[in-house]
């Protein structure tokens, strides 16, 4: 008896599981990563603001914090040809330890402007209202 076309057969489902099995874990973790820098890029070029972006930039300028109102620690990023201000609300969240030429992965929300646009709500929202932002540096998330 030839068990040839049962063993082709039972490869061939092996081979169709492993492949429905990398494209559910594909899709879980695309939908786990969220937003991707290339919205942040569109929502440059198209003047958007209210866009949940993450990316990773570069730390190019540290400023005074915001202390009018809710208090904010400010600094000034570079992603890609873009400079960006970032208002991290330090009432809300711990301080961002930065330095110039820190690597950043920031999570928040981006306003368009004429200077090229700021980026907030990089931090939980206490009334749960919204998706939480962060900054993360060297592995550990500001949030």
């Amino acid at each position: 008896m030839n068990n040839e076309p049962i063993k082709q057969s039972k490869l061939k489902r092996l081979i169709q599981g492993v492949f429905l099995l990398l494209v559910m874990i594909c899709t879980w973790w695309f939908q786990q990563i969220g937003p991707t820098s290339n919205e942040l890029k569109e929502a440059i070029t198209q003047q958007r603001s209210d866009v949940i972006v993450e990316f990773e930039a570069t730390v190019s300028r540290l400023l005074r914090d915001d202390n009018s109102g809710s208090r904010h620690q400010k600094f000034i990023v570079d992603f890609g040809s873009y400079t960006l201000l970032i208002a991290h609300n330090i009432d809300l969240a711990p301080r961002v330890p930065i330095s110039k030429g820190d690597k950043v992965f920031i999570r928040g929300e981006y306003e368009w402007n004429d200077k090229g646009g700021v980026v907030h709500w990089t931090h939980h929202d206490p009334q749960n209202r919204r998706v939480g932002g962060w900054i993360e540096l060297n592995g550990k998330k500001f949030k």
